[in-house]
């Protein structure tokens, strides 16, 4: 029987998607993008959100939805029951990195005094001092959790064919993109990531330049929600703790859905 706390975050969860309420502003652009009977990997799939809508604009579609946290883990399956959509959400308790292991879940607690599970990242050991240098905290939680790379994971289970990745990992995007480097170069998927600048810096020894190289030395182009509208862009912003990008590689142009990507890419 799930806790009253898990109960009750997957009740509030569950009646936002209903409503439609508090979603990112990139959401709306996922029709733009997804039609048929695609696969897509929610990379960092918390309550499961970006899923639900995924399922809504492409009812057909089917998700594999990784997330590491034992806590929104059980809040991800409640939400699926309760939307009916578990036959297309495969949940995978597990994290996303370059390499199948363990590693540490560390948590942030809020100043407020709840924690902060959209804030939680991977990593080998605890640190010490801020938890983030992004985000205000007053202490930590740690768990650990296991770890999966997205071309092992792929293989190992027969898909053989990736249409999108939604990806939201706080700052491990360029270990997960490096154990996705198969499905990459084989299906070149629209991709719709996070960039965590800092994060990246601080904690993973990366940087959100090597992030954009993934996608730019593939040749794809990049999207950004600038207010109502959709922009292309050619760099990534690191004077902001974190940001959305959509990539789209011009050899699925032709395949898109009508919509503003597909007349974007035309253009």
């Amino acid at each position: 029987m799930p806790s009253i706390r898990v109960l009750g975050h997957a009740f509030r969860a569950w009646r936002r998607n209903k409503r439609w309420a508090k979603h990112e502003p990139e959401t709306p652009y996922l029709a733009d993008l997804l039609s048929g009977a695609p696969v897509c990997l929610h990379v960092g799939a918390s309550d499961g959100r970006h899923s639900y809508v995924m399922t809504q604009v492409a009812p057909q579609a089917h998700i594999y939805a990784f997330e590491p946290s034992s806590f929104t883990f059980e809040v991800l399956k409640l939400c699926l029951a309760w939307h009916g959509i578990g036959a297309q959400v495969t949940p995978v308790h597990a994290a996303v990195a370059d390499a199948a292991g363990e590693l540490l879940l560390v948590t942030p607690k809020k100043t407020s005094g709840r924690m902060g599970h959209s804030y939680a990242y991977v990593a080998s050991e605890a640190p010490c001092g801020q938890v983030r240098p992004d985000v205000a905290d007053v202490g930590l939680e740690v768990e650990p959790t296991a770890v999966v790379a997205l071309d092992d994971y792929c293989a190992a289970n027969g898909i053989e064919h990736v249409d999108f990745i939604r990806m939201d990992i706080e700052g491990a995007e360029l270990r997960a993109l490096t154990g996705a480097q198969g499905i990459i170069d084989r299906d070149f998927p629209h991709v719709l990531i996070e960039i965590h600048p800092m994060m990246l810096e601080a904690r993973f020894g990366g940087s959100a330049d090597r992030v954009l190289e993934v996608f730019r030395s593939r040749g794809y182009r990049m999207f950004a929600v600038n207010g109502d509208r959709l922009e292309e862009r050619t760099e990534v912003e690191t004077n902001v703790p974190w940001k959305d990008y959509f990539f789209v590689h011009p050899s699925r142009a032709g395949a898109l859905p009508d919509g503003v990507f597909k007349a974007r890419m035309a253009a």
